[in-house]
């Protein structure tokens, strides 16, 4: 094998950051892995592909760390594991490339670096629920929509009372199971 592998990108965008082309404008990558979900956990199909299609010598390049983990372990465990199996891995955004031959001062940045994206994430929620929090105070904040209007939900509790099977009844209504119970739930009240 040559000494010069692949250049492989990774691009997650979530539901409110759609457009992969911002983080793919920095990537020059032979191959370019995209997942649109959340970064709360790890199992996002690109990525786990992405991790398998790997191969000593390659480099994994990311936009940023927070595109590749949520949190300071998952970022450390991805990062070590594949610098352990000679995979570069270099994050755009904080001008990083970590390459297995870290030095206590490399890991003591990676740890760092993604404590800090983890704490602007937190700070990020916080100010999101104190906002919501201040909007029903000002009674501007009523929470989600129903996903069925009143009569459709009495239709489904009348049915559903009847014996009728709720996952066919869900997937009638265009609701998900969980959706349905709550409505049977607060039905009975």
């Amino acid at each position: 094998m040559s000494a010069k592998g692949q250049r492989i990108g990774y691009v997650r965008v979530s539901s409110y950051d759609q457009n992969p082309d911002r983080q793919l404008e920095h990537l020059d990558a032979d191959r370019v892995f995209t997942d649109k979900a959340s970064g709360k956990d790890t199992e996002r199909p690109q990525l786990q592909a992405l991790l398998e299609y790997a191969r000593e010598g390659d480099t994994i390049v990311v936009h940023s760390m927070d595109r590749l983990a949520r949190n300071v372990d998952d970022l450390r465990r991805i990062v070590l594991n594949e610098t352990r199996r000679g995979v570069r891995m270099q994050f755009i955004k904080e001008n990083l490339v970590f390459t297995g031959e870290e030095s206590p001062m490399a890991n003591l940045m990676l740890s760092v670096l993604g404590a800090v994206a983890q704490f602007e994430r937190d700070l990020i929620k916080e100010r999101q629920r104190e906002g919501i929090a201040l909007a029903k105070q000002r009674g501007a904040y009523t929470g989600r929509k129903k996903a069925l209007p009143t009569a459709r939900i009495e239709e489904l509790r009348a049915r559903a009372g009847t014996g009728e099977k709720k996952a066919r009844l869900a997937r009638e209504f265009g609701i998900s199971r969980e959706t349905l119970y709550q409505y049977l739930r607060h039905g009975a009240k």
